[in-house]
């Protein structure tokens, strides 16, 4: 079933890595101006600062916290490396509780020393650690699949048919997905596992931009919605097939919107959100 263009911005979320030159009160400043109406804030934009003091200025400004980014990097080879990756976990549900973001994102990690099949066994393990302290936080935590070319160093989980398998396994209410189309584009069942993940309860979060042809870099060379081949609109009715009507989140990783005029690449944001999303 097509889907209407998004006219209005109620349901349009920034990554504050989208915007990197900035820091949290110059994102705040500028997102609300623009009528962004939620912001997910990746941890390093916290240094220095305290949670509770950005989420009450976000709050302040008309928007949502949606998210925290990122938690995860489970996986090593040797347990002390393990155990703190846990306690990091730990430390980043309290910064998410403090903030007031209701969820983290689980980039969840892979390490070339060892199997993908280990690695996901010490992602499962790493998860369960730490899911009491987040269901006790008030906190969700979203396994996000990330695409195949990173599953040396960033994710062994690298689709969402096994996003969909771990969460499965563990059967725990604090643990759920999150869908980037970035990752998850080109995979022949991806409407399949959205549906899965729609009757399970378990889809909190979805992520969008574009994929450049030909891409330049592998890791920041991430198109604005409308100048690649994703087919936003497609994934999106997919999606809100499953009765997901949350916020939409523009997550850009790219060297090129990094080094241009950021107020006049947020206004990009907002024209290409609306054209194309």
């Amino acid at each position: 079933m097509p889907v209407s263009p998004l006219t209005d911005l109620s349901r349009l979320c920034l990554h504050t890595i989208t915007t990197k030159p900035w820091s949290i009160e110059e994102a705040t400043d500028r997102y609300a101006a623009a009528g962004v109406k939620g912001v997910t804030v990746w941890r390093q934009w916290l240094e220095g600062r305290e949670p509770v003091r950005v989420g009450q200025a976000i709050r302040a400004a008309g928007m949502e916290v949606v998210s925290l980014c990122r938690g995860g990097f489970f996986p090593a080879t040797d347990a002390a490396a393990r155990q703190t990756a846990i306690d990091d976990n730990r430390r980043a549900i309290d910064e998410a509780a403090a903030l007031g973001a209701p969820l983290i994102v689980l980039v969840c990690g892979a390490s070339p020393e060892q199997s993908l099949d280990e690695s996901r066994r010490q992602i499962a393990d790493g998860i369960a650690a730490v899911a009491d302290h987040a269901q006790a936080s008030g906190v969700r935590l979203a396994v996000e699949p990330l695409h195949p070319m990173y599953a040396d160093l960033r994710s062994a989980i690298n689709t969402l048919g096994q996003a969909n398998d771990l969460c499965d396994a563990l059967d725990l209410p604090s643990v759920g997905v999150a869908v980037d189309v970035y990752h998850l584009w080109w995979d022949p069942n991806l409407e399949a596992e959205i549906a899965r993940c729609g009757q399970a309860g378990r889809l909190w979060a979805y992520h969008v931009c574009d994929w450049r042809s030909p891409t330049e870099d592998l890791l920041n060379d991430r198109g604005l919605m409308g100048e690649g081949c994703i087919p936003l609109r497609q994934i999106r009715a997919w999606v809100e097939s499953t009765g997901f009507d949350g916020p939409i989140e523009v997550e850009i990783f790219s060297n090129r919107y990094w080094a241009m005029d950021q107020d006049e690449f947020l206004g990009k944001i907002v024209q290409a959100y609306k054209e194309h999303v």
